[in-house]
């Protein structure tokens, strides 16, 4: 049986002139993940990354701590969803139909409460059939393009072998709720929960593919306690 080992990045710099590097707990989180991976004896036969930095410089962390001493690919359709696009081309209707949506709009979404739900809402509308944006990235086009990443990762590696993913909340609850087959509401209830630097496990045989774990960050609660440290974090 082989596994793909979805990692969300660590912490990234919400609030920051640039949010995508890591934070220095994202930093500490992606160590200790990586560290904690070594102890337990997982081999890593091969490691993929989106090409954000936040999730290169995770994978590049998590990795040095297994000493894997392969090349890490980058595969670009493992980078985040545009939440930026898709506020900008979505959010005025969906604000012009909703005036609670529109109150929480008008505080400029500075609050990672206030952003979350805006995420929620402009992310449903982009997943659903009848959305009629069309100067942005269909939710059919990047779908398809995580489909076709794990796919290539169970024809390129193979049976028996362990795989980790580098990657994003947006990409983990895609790949998610295609592997559990749920239809376009359904996705978003993957998304929302996805902690900083959680592990989630796809096992495989063949063609056949099964979601084994979903979100687990029981290392980081873990260590946390062992070492002191506040390690769990949602962004």
């Amino acid at each position: 049986m082989a596994s793909i080992y979805l990692i969300r990045h660590g912490q990234a710099s919400f609030g920051a002139e640039n949010y995508d590097q890591l934070s220095a707990l994202g930093q500490r989180q992606a160590d200790v993940t990586g560290q904690y991976l070594q102890a337990i004896g997982l081999s890593i036969d091969a490691a993929y990354s989106g090409s954000l930095s936040r999730q290169q410089e995770t994978a590049q962390r998590v990795m040095a701590g297994l000493d894997f001493q392969g090349k890490i690919e980058t595969d670009e359709r493992f980078n985040e969803i545009n939440n930026d696009e898709q506020v900008k081309a979505l959010l005025p209707k969906l604000t012009a139909q909703d005036e609670a949506l529109a109150d929480i709009a008008s505080r400029g979404m500075k609050s990672s409460k206030d952003y979350q739900k805006i995420i929620a809402a402009v992310f449903n509308a982009w997943v659903d059939p009848d959305c009629e944006a069309s100067d942005i990235t269909p939710w059919s086009s990047y779908r398809d393009g995580v489909r076709d990443a794990i796919a290539n990762i169970i024809r390129s590696v193979g049976s028996g072998k362990n795989t980790a993913v580098f990657t994003s909340g947006g990409t983990i609850a895609t790949a998610v709720g295609l592997v559990t087959g749920v239809g376009h509401a359904g996705f978003y209830q993957f998304y929302e929960p996805v902690m900083n630097c959680s592990i989630t496990r796809f096992i495989y045989s063949g063609s056949r593919i099964s979601l084994s774990n979903f979100n687990d960050i029981a290392h980081l609660e873990l260590l946390g306690a062992q070492l002191s440290e506040s390690l769990v974090t949602y962004r």
